[in-house]
């Protein structure tokens, strides 16, 4: 089960880099980016961490893996994190919430949207706390260097 989720994320991070024009050397990177946040988004949920709070980790770890990537290949963040950031988008959650609002089944559609609202909303706080830990670093590198 792993292999193929390894194996599945990879090429749909790096697919999605090539439709956002991430340069052509960078893409095993921004397949490794989304690799690396699915595969610890289904560990969390395997050893029972809630799918919000797994989200939260997950996004966090893509945007740290990007800006790694960043500094190392000398491009800019976004081309990782936007790869990276593509397997944990809920978008079956709100496919399944307008197909539940066009049947007239508004207590399935609002149960379904309100969860890809919060897995969305998870997935910018993983990516905020990133960049709040990455400014932290480089405020402490800075005070060390002076």
């Amino acid at each position: 089960m792993y292999i193929e989720q390894i194996v599945t994320s990879f090429i749909a991070s790096a697919a999605f880099g090539m439709i956002f024009n991430a340069p052509r050397q960078s893409l095993i990177q921004c397949g490794f980016a989304g690799m690396v946040g699915w595969m610890l988004y289904i560990w969390l949920q395997d050893i029972g961490v809630l799918r919000v709070a797994a989200t939260v980790v997950a996004a966090y770890c893509v945007t740290l893996i990007s800006s790694i990537f960043a500094k190392k290949y000398r491009k800019p963040i976004i081309v990782f994190s936007v790869s990276g950031i593509i397997p944990l988008v809920p978008g079956g959650l709100a496919y399944d919430a307008m197909r539940n609002a066009v049947e007239n089944q508004y207590d399935q559609a609002v149960q379904s949207g309100a969860a890809a609202f919060m897995m969305s909303g998870a997935i910018a706080l993983g990516l905020l706390l990133s960049e709040v830990t990455n400014q932290i670093i480089r405020k402490i590198m800075i005070s060390k260097a002076s």
